[in-house]
């Protein structure tokens, strides 16, 4: 279970200030969603997918 800032709150900060479960996390339900978001989602999913590439990949993120 996602225990974190929700997407209210990451919204106002930049994608680098995420963390890594909070990347996979929301990475891992927009894909969920993927054929129902709007132009403002597609576009959230791809800034969390460009920063989790700028990473390098994901570590495992489950403690």
């Amino acid at each position: 279970m996602y225990n974190g800032r929700d997407m209210t709150e990451l919204s106002m900060i930049s994608k680098k200030d995420w963390n890594d479960h909070e990347l996979t996390y929301f990475h891992h339900s927009f894909q969920q969603i993927v054929p129902y978001l709007n132009a403002e989602g597609q576009s959230i999913q791809r800034e969390i997918v460009e920063e989790i590439q700028n990473r390098g990949g994901l570590r495992n993120t489950r403690e």
